[in-house]
């Protein structure tokens, strides 16, 4: 009974994750350039089972008899890299890239950040920068000036598998980036967020369902405790 409530504790520490990322997700689903996270869960290595035997000593060891998993857990995260829709803003700071390319962006302390959010604007030098104030990079590797037809750094990841999200739609990567030339950017379009709300309320409703779920049978499991508590125990 109490590897019950442990198993439940670890589920909902699942869903709860579940739960977070989703509503993640839903909070971005108007955010230029927003990529949503998928989450993956799995079962824990089996344990081995065996039991002892005998008689009353119950001193003979049985040797292996199959294994169990108590319960899931998360396993890992990846970004999903699909390319959301383009949107007409008619702003000429406005750029999006019409393929599987990022920004290239100067973070906090020189740190290149990547993103598809093209939503920029000019600063006091006439340069282009995030609404954060994050000077936007030149193919040249220097900050681009607010020109008609900028020459954008554009590049793409080694590895989608290694990217991290630094919050918003700023993202980075441990498997390296390669600088291309042949994908389009536009000028006054955005890149719309690639959340699918229908996709992600179906999730949530089974979400809550598992969640509904796993509490009945906490209920289940904390009326048997106490039977056996408060009951079994006066016998």
């Amino acid at each position: 009974m109490i590897r019950g409530l442990d198993t439940l504790r670890a589920d909902f520490n699942v869903l709860q994750a579940r739960q977070q990322n989703l509503s993640s997700n839903v909070a971005n689903v108007n955010t230029s350039g927003y990529q949503q996270k998928h989450l993956f869960q799995a079962a824990l290595a089996d344990v081995r089972l065996h039991n002892y035997e005998n008689g009353p000593q119950n001193d003979q060891y049985n040797g292996l008899v199959g294994g169990i998993s108590w319960h899931n857990q998360i396993s890992g995260a990846k970004i999903d890299t699909t390319m959301g829709a383009l949107k007409h803003t008619e702003r000429p700071t406005d750029f999006a890239i019409n393929g599987d390319g990022y920004f290239v962006v100067q973070g906090p302390n020189n740190q290149q950040l990547y993103t598809k959010n093209g939503n920029f604007r000019l600063n006091q030098q006439n340069q282009l920068v995030t609404q954060e104030g994050y000077p936007v990079l030149g193919a040249n590797g220097q900050a681009v000036t607010g020109t008609a037809n900028p020459n954008l750094m554009v590049v793409t990841f080694n590895d989608n598998n290694n990217i991290q999200n630094l919050g918003a739609t700023y993202y980075t990567t441990t498997g390296g980036v390669s600088q291309v030339q042949n994908l389009q950017v536009q000028a006054g379009y955005l890149v719309d967020s690639n959340v699918s709300m229908a996709d992600a309320m179906t999730e949530m409703m089974q979400t809550v369902r598992e969640f509904q779920s796993s509490q009945q049978v906490l209920s289940a499991t904390n009326q048997t405790l106490d039977k056996a508590v408060n009951n079994l125990g006066k016998v």
